[in-house]
């Protein structure tokens, strides 16, 4: 069969209405966070802070070595559910009402997601879209949670599909 007369899948995310509140998403795969990933981040953002830099200095803090960037963590923590929830269907990241670290994150750990909707409703001032709470869960390769964050986000509604028509 030529390409041009085959069904053709697009990844994309999901529409307001395939959210299911309650529903838990398990995002795949993980990401190992890796030493090159935490200096570039770190100074790519400007942050100096010695804990995610200097070797010599955090081996001497309560953890024994360097820390890998809360943010980081938090922007792998969201980005690890975009192929499955939000790819090309969300408009807006309205702000987080929440987010922790429980566990610190070090070089060589193994990031795992997944997701709750907490909530969902139609936007009030934005027709055809709709506002989601996301609760983001992340945990390293043991299963210690090191991230939890809760976003509020405008996802796009299913795009209406034209009536058939009687025409042949």
């Amino acid at each position: 069969m030529p390409d041009d007369e085959r069904a053709a899948v697009v990844q994309r995310g999901l529409y307001f209405e395939e959210f299911d509140t309650g529903v838990v998403y398990k995002h795949r795969p993980g990401r190992t966070v890796t030493e090159a990933d935490n200096t570039f981040f770190t100074a790519m953002t400007m942050n100096t802070q010695p804990l995610h830099l200097d070797a010599a200095a955090s081996a001497d803090e309560p953890f024994g070595q360097r820390l890998v960037n809360s943010m980081f963590t938090l922007s792998t923590l969201v980005g690890l559910s975009v192929a499955q929830l939000t790819l090309g269907t969300i408009v807006a990241n309205l702000g987080f009402s929440s987010v922790n670290f429980p566990h610190p994150v070090f070089h060589g750990d193994t990031l795992y997601a997944e997701t709750i909707v907490e909530d969902k409703r139609m936007s009030k001032s934005r027709p055809g879209e709709g506002i989601v709470t996301l609760r983001h869960t992340a945990r390293n390769q043991n299963g210690d949670v090191v991230a939890v964050a809760t976003r509020a986000t405008l996802v796009q509604c299913r795009p209406a599909t034209p009536a058939p028509t009687n025409e042949e």
